[in-house]
């Protein structure tokens, strides 16, 4: 996933948004769009990695890769007890280093870290929250994309479209009475 992540955003910084005093991909690089590198950003003063020697090294190898080496990188390890305070900073060629317990730095890269937690794990559950809500519906041949919309839509929860009637499910809209059977009997196993 990093390495996803960081080939995707210094490609795009390599391609479009020169470093100052560099050149452009193109041969002029007043060619590319104004927009293109605000939407972009700037290259980075800093790139804080979330983890310790190990994930470090893994980023540096990425950047590495791409001919990417005066970015400086720092990976943050929250200590043994995993406790807010004690985070480790680790850099390429020095000693790994604490900040003060009460340093506003040390607050700082640690709302960093929850906000992005924040933002993952809730776009993570987002995600698995809307396959669980169509996967029962994917089992059911006849039940494509627009369908699976349809019914959900219309019941507003998989649960819905297991107790609904037959003629519930021939009243939803796009839904025929042969894929209201079919729903109808999957929710209702014969025999």
């Amino acid at each position: 996933m990093m390495r996803e992540v960081l080939e995707r955003r210094f490609k795009r910084l390599l391609k479009g948004a020169p470093k100052a005093g560099e050149q452009a991909g193109s041969e002029d690089a007043s060619e590319a769009p104004a927009e293109e590198a605000e939407a972009d950003g700037s290259w980075p003063d800093l790139v804080i990695i979330d983890g310790g020697p190990g994930q470090l090294a893994a980023a540096r190898a990425i950047l590495d890769g791409l001919g990417i080496a005066d970015v400086p990188l720092v990976g943050i390890a929250k200590g043994r007890d995993r406790e807010a305070g004690r985070e480790t900073f680790h850099m390429t060629g020095r000693e790994p280093f604490r900040l003060e317990p009460r340093d506003p730095v040390l607050y700082f890269v640690q709302r960093l870290r929850d906000e992005a937690h924040r933002f993952a794990i809730g776009t993570h559950r987002g995600r698995r929250k809307k396959d669980i809500r169509s996967a029962g519906l994917a089992e059911i041949g006849g039940i494509g994309p627009a369908r699976k919309r349809a019914l959900l839509n219309h019941f507003g929860t998989l649960k819905a479209i297991e107790r609904a009637s037959l003629e519930d499910l021939q009243r939803a809209p796009g839904i025929n009475a042969a894929t209201a059977q079919a729903v109808y009997n999957f929710f209702r196993p014969q025999g």
